[in-house]
């Protein structure tokens, strides 16, 4: 024990510093944990209060369950959650780590600093003013596109009810938004690269895509492919604003908008049915650990030091 707090007092400093992350954990990541109960109940809210109301709704097993996947949009959520998240994992992770590498690159270092600032801005923008800024170009009447189609003759397009075109707008405003956050992930990682690597490489002749080949890609490849696990434990989770603010809820473009995050948010809203958007969270979790325990267990059969754990 006496051990224990010399350690607490010689990292002291360092265990402050985690003192605010640890305490948001433990407030909206694992306190709510308990809340799972609810997907294995019927539950009602009474004037009893919440704690109580928990207690006393019914338990139905694995009915919430058997709802979630029995409705009629069960494939379409399933499938448009999972091949929209591969699209974001895999797409990109290549433009990230290609932004990362030509940023780098920059010999002009203030110019790059400016790139690297405009590419980051978008992360911090919320989805009701990207949904806005789309609206500009999407507008049946006054939109950008409509009138660039029409000054060459074209008929205009209702984009917010042509599902065809939602794909590809969903998956480029995804990456765009996402690319600079990411790519400051892998620059950071690029920076720590020793540059007599690069050195000898010159030395011996290497051209640059030589360079960027057989150094920088493989000296990434161990974060590539620790965020690639990581982003794969939440395939079966969605960026809500993406597929909810960006089309507008629209209807008509439910077939390639709606994921499981969108049905749970509008089964809890037009039915108040707290159970089975638990259960659908949970399942998501349970799913989530799967792979990324999956992935984690693959990666070390290949190569041991680029696992996890």
């Amino acid at each position: 024990m006496a051990a224990f707090l010399k350690k607490v007092i010689r990292n002291r400093a360092l265990l402050i510093m985690i003192l605010p992350g640890t305490i948001w954990f433990l407030i909206f990541a694992y306190l709510p944990m308990f809340g799972t109960v609810l997907a294995f109940k019927d539950f009602r809210i009474s004037r009893d209060g919440f704690f109580a109301s928990v207690i006393n709704s019914e338990w139905v097993g694995f009915k919430n369950f058997e709802y979630l996947f029995s409705t009629n949009d069960a494939y379409i959520i399933t499938r448009n959650t999972i091949l929209y998240n591969l699209f974001f994992i895999f797409l990109g992770l290549i433009i990230a780590v290609a932004f990362a590498i030509m940023l780098n690159e920059l010999v002009n270092k203030k110019m790059a600093k400016v790139y690297q600032t405009g590419m980051f801005l978008p992360h911090f923008l919320s989805w009701v003013i990207i949904s806005y800024f789309a609206f500009t170009f999407l507008s049946m009447d006054k939109g950008t596109l409509n009138h660039i189609i029409t000054l060459f003759g074209g008929d205009k397009i209702s984009w917010y009810s042509e599902p065809k075109y939602w794909p590809f707008i969903l998956v480029l405003v995804g990456i765009w938004k996402g690319v600079g956050y990411n790519s400051v992930v892998y620059l950071a990682s690029l920076t720590g690269i020793d540059k007599s690597y690069y050195e000898a490489a010159v030395i011996d002749g290497a051209t640059k895509w030589k360079q960027i080949r057989y150094i920088t890609i493989p000296l990434l490849k161990p974060l590539m492919i620790i965020l690639t696990i990581l982003a794969i434990g939440g395939i079966f989770r969605s960026d809500f604003g993406l597929f909810y603010q960006l089309p507008k809820d629209s209807g008509a473009l439910y077939p390639v908008t709606n994921v499981i995050d969108t049905f749970v948010y509008r089964g809890l809203i037009n039915m108040g049915d707290i159970g089975m958007s638990t259960a659908a969270g949970l399942y998501q979790s349970l799913v989530g650990l799967v792979l990324i325990l999956l992935a984690n267990y693959i990666v070390r059969k290949i190569e041991r030091d680029h696992a996890i754990f």
